[in-house]
């Protein structure tokens, strides 16, 4: 799936998402990345969502986000109860996705420059 909308003010954007592989700019990733719109972390540790932990996503919650966007993969699943009442206890928004409508999220938050972050997981 090609993305195409490019407004905003954003550093990053995604271009292009395909299982097992997103396309941020013009540079293609084949692991889980961390992705904010002036800040990209190809360092997020869990390829899987059963291996995701709050502190995983610790950097997104530092820069305050009203949002998350968990893409989980191929399709739609949920983490644990714990890391999503943790992130509601914190204040932030969050939403579990597949990581296909997790990408457009992002654009469209992001070209309204809202202050949102996503935990993108491709497998």
């Amino acid at each position: 799936m090609k993305l195409a909308r490019d407004d905003g003010t954003a550093t990053y954007r995604i271009r292009a998402y395909e299982p097992g592989s997103i396309t941020i700019n013009e540079h293609t990733y084949e692991t889980s990345v961390l992705l904010m719109p002036d800040t990209l972390s190809t360092q997020l540790r869990p390829e899987r969502l059963d291996e995701l932990a709050l502190a995983d996503l610790q950097p997104a919650i530092d820069w305050a986000p009203e949002l998350i966007l968990l893409g989980t993969g191929a399709r739609q699943a949920f983490p644990a109860r714990e890391l999503m009442r943790s992130l509601i206890h914190a204040g932030i928004g969050f939403e579990a996705m597949d990581t296909a409508a997790a990408c457009r999220t992002f654009n469209l938050l992001m070209s309204e420059d809202r202050r949102v972050a996503a935990a993108l997981l491709l497998r």
